[in-house]
This record gives C-alpha cells, sequence and structure tokens, in this order.
C-alpha cells in the first residue's frame, strides 16, 4: 500500500495505491468548527446534495446515471471529529479495468456535479426535493427516542457537560427543521464552499501521476483555507462528587451509562496505553467487565468501554435489570480501581496486544476504514497501521497503570426499565 499527500493550496489530495480491491473509491471531505445551530442545517444539506442536481433532478434520474457508470454508488454522512464536524460525500465506482477506459474520468464529473451543480432555482434549493428530505428527517428524529443505547449516550454527554461538542446530537434538531428554506440552506452552501476545510481522498490501483492530473483539472478550486482550531476538545475536570442520574423509559431493560474523564494524558499515553486500557477494561473479547460482570456474576446483556480521545471521556454501556444498577456500577468500580492498583497480568496485556492487531490488520480490508485511518493521521498526527503496531507492543503494564490512575468516573446515567426483568 503506498500513500502519498499533495497539498493543492485550497484542498489536500490524499492518494492510496492497492491492488486489493476493484473498485476505486474517492472521498471528499468538508469540515469546519462545530456549531450546535448548524448540525440540522448540515445534515439535511449532505443529504439534497446526493438526492438531486441540476443534471438529475430526482433520485431516479441520479440512479440511472450510477448505473450507467457500471453501478456507481453515492453517498454522504456527516461525524464529528472533536471540535469540528465532518462532512463526506463518497463515489464508488468500478475500475477502469473492469468497465471502459474514460469511465472512471466520467464518474469524477458525475461526482463534481453532485457537489458543485446542485438543484437550485431562485437563489434556493429546489422546494419540492427539500420537502422531501425534511419530512424523512422529521420521521428520523421523531423515532430517536426508540434507540435506548443512543438516547443514553446522549444524555450522558448532556449531563456531563451540556455546552461540550460531545453533548451535540449529531442526528440533529427536530425544532431546526421548519426554519430551513431553500435559499437559507443555499446561503450555508455556499459558505460551506467559501469557508470549509477541504480533503480528497482516492483509493484503489490508481496511477497516482494520473489521478493527481485528473483531480488538480476537475477540481479547479481557487479559496485559500487555514485551520482555525484544535480538534481536540478542552478538557473538563471531573467532578469532585459523580453525578448520578436515573429517568424513566417504557421498556423491557435498563440502559447504564458511565462517563469517566481520561485527563491530563500524554498523546502517547492517549494512542497507546490509554487503547490497552480500554481494551482490558471492556473493549475486548476477553475483558474484565465481560469476564466479571456479565459472565461472572450474569448481572447484564452486554457490556462495553469506548474511549472517545478527543473529548478526554471514556465511555462504559451496559444493558441491564434495574434491580441490578447498583452492583453492577459497584462491580465496575471494582475492575478499575484493580487495574489503578496494578492489578493486569502478563496474559491481559498479551491479549489486548493481540486484538489490536487484529483490528489494525482487518482495517486493511475496507477502503472505507483505509481512508479513515489516513484522514486521521495527517489531521491529528498520529502513526501509521505499522508503526501503531510496533509501539502497541512495546507499552508495559507500568504505562497502562499510570493511565489507569488517570480515568476518573464523572457521571453516572441509567434510562431505567419500568419493566425491566431479565429473563
Amino acid at each position: 500500500m503506498e500513500y502519498i499527500k499533495r497539498e493543492l493550496g485550497s484542498y489536500k489530495l490524499h492518494m492510496i495505491k492497492t491492488d486489493k480491491f476493484k473498485t476505486i473509491k474517492v472521498k471528499v471531505s468538508f469540515r469546519r468548527p462545530i456549531l450546535k445551530e448548524e448540525v440540522t442545517m448540515r445534515n439535511i444539506l449532505s443529504q439534497i446534495l446526493v438526492q438531486t442536481t441540476n443534471k438529475y433532478k430526482t433520485k431516479r434520474d441520479l440512479a440511472i446515471k450510477a448505473q450507467d457508470l457500471y453501478a456507481a454508488s453515492i453517498s454522504s454522512s456527516n461525524s464529528r471529529i472533536g471540535n469540528y464536524i465532518n462532512t463526506d460525500i463518497i463515489l464508488s465506482v468500478l475500475n477502469d479495468k473492469y468497465t471502459e477506459e474514460g469511465n472512471f474520468s466520467t464518474a469524477i464529473d458525475f461526482l463534481y456535479d453532485i457537489i458543485y451543480d446542485p438543484n437550485v432555482d431562485d437563489n434556493g434549493f429546489d422546494k419540492n426535493q427539500l420537502e422531501i428530505i425534511k419530512t424523512s428527517a422529521k420521521t428520523e428524529l421523531e423515532s430517536e427516542k426508540e434507540d435506548s443505547n443512543y438516547y443514553s449516550i446522549l444524555r450522558l454527554h448532556e449531563i456531563m457537560d451540556a455546552n461540550n461538542p460531545s453533548s451535540i446530537k449529531m442526528s440533529g434538531y427536530i425544532e431546526d427543521i421548519d426554519s430551513i428554506d431553500g435559499e437559507k440552506l443555499y446561503e450555508y452552501y455556499k459558505e460551506v464552499l467559501k469557508k470549509d476545510l477541504m480533503d480528497i481522498f482516492v483509493i484503489g490501483n490508481i496511477d497516482t501521476k494520473e489521478i493527481e492530473k485528473l483531480i488538480k483539472s476537475k477540481f479547479n478550486i481557487k479559496t485559500f483555507k487555514k485551520s482555525r482550531k484544535p480538534y481536540y476538545v478542552k478538557e473538563t475536570k471531573p467532578r469532585l462528587r459523580r453525578r448520578f442520574v436515573t429517568e424513566n423509559d417504557d421498556n423491557n431493560q435498563s440502559k447504564l451509562a458511565i462517563g469517566a474523564r481520561t485527563n491530563n494524558l500524554t498523546m502517547y499515553e492517549k494512542n497507546y496505553p490509554l487503547t490497552l486500557y480500554n481494551i482490558i477494561l471492556g473493549g475486548g473479547e476477553d475483558s474484565k467487565l465481560f469476564r466479571n460482570v456479565r459472565e461472572k456474576n450474569s448481572l447484564c446483556y452486554y457490556i462495553n468501554s469506548v474511549p472517545q480521545k478527543l473529548d478526554s471521556i471514556l465511555l462504559i454501556r451496559a444493558g441491564i435489570d434495574k434491580k441490578n444498577v447498583k452492583k453492577t456500577i459497584s462491580l465496575v468500580e471494582k475492575e478499575m480501581n484493580n487495574m489503578k492498583h496494578g492489578k493486569i497480568t502478563e496474559n491481559d496485556l498479551a491479549m489486548a496486544k493481540e486484538f489490536f492487531t487484529t483490528a489494525m490488520d482487518s482495517l486493511k480490508e475496507s477502503q472505507t476504514s483505509i481512508m479513515e485511518h489516513y484522514y486521521l493521521m495527517d489531521l491529528l498526527k498520529t502513526d501509521d497501521i505499522d508503526t501503531r503496531i510496533k509501539k502497541i507492543n512495546k507499552v508495559t503494564i507500568p504505562e497502562v497503570v499510570k493511565v489507569a490512575k488517570k480515568v476518573k468516573i464523572d457521571t453516572i446515567y441509567c434510562l431505567e426499565g419500568v419493566n425491566s426483568e431479565r429473563g
């Protein structure tokens, strides 16, 4: 696998040459500092761009064109990267080797049209298409609370710190939808093109010189932009007394969410000892929480942990019966305290390292994962895959224990199922 990055002034071009895949994937990413009041608008924009253009007015028209390009696919998504909101427009198309010469170039034209030639009329996005998308967005947001896993994590973040970017609901806010009209959306769209930082990724069995020439000719953009804010969210001090909040839910299962602060870690500790700490605690297949809370004591349906490194937060999630809340919390605390006091075996560490290495190897099997890896590597100045594996294998138990001592529970939230009773 060969990775080449080109600074092209208004955007960065990342090319990843690999013969693993028959398709070529192109991802155009736009990002800016996140604002709660813009998230819903951003979601609507990313959807309308891939559903209607000036040339292809309907989803059906777009689908027919994509089919003409040998079943190419177009998609969009929004995510948060620390202090930033990120929008991806992704094209996937078969390599010309399996279709016909010039198909990829035509597909790039198609992608360009989707981003830069939208379906606008009278200085605004097409009203009919916009109403369809807004109605769909409302329906999804109205059904959101039915996903109790998602809702419990959202509420945990809101309770931990309502002003922190981690508390922003990336799916958007239903109360913001009605105020979005075609003109307002079009103004926001133009602002995105003018001000957002931009990256283009191309991955596949490619000729990098030809790809660079092609992308530069198609995306002849002259707007120069600079990063204005760090990606890592400013750390918040843990509460002196942890907060415990319970809310009721008409469900058969209670959702427990525990938020811990991981403050004052070095970049090395964030990327390596913390990773192994999490795998050993609750992120691996044979973690301490899984073995001792779920299997040994039969207290939960599932339990796991995940670090949000850019937010300096560690999340622990469990599905339990309401009668087991206090005991589950007590056992989670016990396992965290044990790790703080050095109760980590060489076998624990070796298995965690093996789990991490396997995850890194599987990452290479997905074009999307590879692009994501290189994107974060560029933004956050992290190591490449092989270097990460080498460094993780050198981490010692004392280094993991040192990190364990910096993990402090801040907030506990329980979405209590009123009919919760384990069978």
